[in-house]
């Protein structure tokens, strides 16, 4: 079973049938929660995204995840086929040999950018400001084609969540977004702003529309 499906819409009814990703449960209904293709397998039911794979450039701002720890630096799994790797030397301070996990552990997440794209694969830096380790707030993942949106004209549409929910916000242009505030609330708040403005990316008019739903949704009003 593959057909396109659009969010909101039933894939399957019943109560054998489990969500996967892109899908949630609603009663005995699985429903689409992505725009793709649904595919059912073994009673899990997933939608497969229909926009594309991120595609890495020299100079992105990047958020991955520590996946090995090798002699000389850690491969960092940003979401692409390609094996991204950060380099000792591209740390901004003198990290011992011995020692690479008291700096970067396994699971740990971390900004930083691409510096070159080769055959072998993408190598990174963390040696400008405001990369390195994320040590608070919650990071999230949307498509990254969808980035552009939640940036917005010149960074109007993240410069409004920030305003609007008092969080520092990293944006990864491979879709995974670092949100830092003072309390999980406002953590959560910024979160669930950045899902109504992936939710609604196709809309015209989305700065009007993610205002008024700030007005409506506004924390303390």
């Amino acid at each position: 079973m593959r057909k396109v499906i659009i969010p909101g819409e039933v894939i399957v009814s019943g109560e054998s049938y489990l969500p996967g990703d892109g899908t949630e449960k609603r009663g005995n209904d699985i429903v689409a929660i992505k725009y793709g293709l649904a595919e059912e397998a073994n009673k899990l039911v997933k939608v497969i995204p229909l926009s594309g794979v991120y595609i890495p450039r020299r100079g992105n701002l990047v958020i991955g995840k520590v996946e090995n720890i090798t002699f000389n630096g850690w491969v960092i799994d940003i979401g692409t086929p390609e094996t991204s790797f950060l380099p000792l030397m591209e740390t901004p301070r003198f990290v011992n040999k011995n020692g690479l996990d008291e700096f970067l552990d396994l699971g740990d997440m971390v900004v930083a950018k691409i510096n070159e794209i080769t055959k072998r694969g993408i190598d990174l830096t963390t040696k400008m400001h405001g990369l390195g380790k994320i040590e608070k707030g919650i990071t999230m993942e949307v498509n990254s084609n969808k980035v552009p949106r939640v940036i917005g004209k010149e960074g109007s549409m993240i410069s409004m969540i920030k305003d609007e929910t008092r969080c520092n916000i990293t944006v990864g242009q491979n879709g995974i977004i670092w949100i830092q505030g003072n309390n999980v609330e406002d953590e959560l708040f910024a979160k669930k702003a950045i899902l109504h403005i992936v939710e609604k990316s196709f809309v015209e008019g989305l700065t009007e529309e993610v205002k008024k739903w700030f007005e409506k949704n506004r924390r303390g009003k």
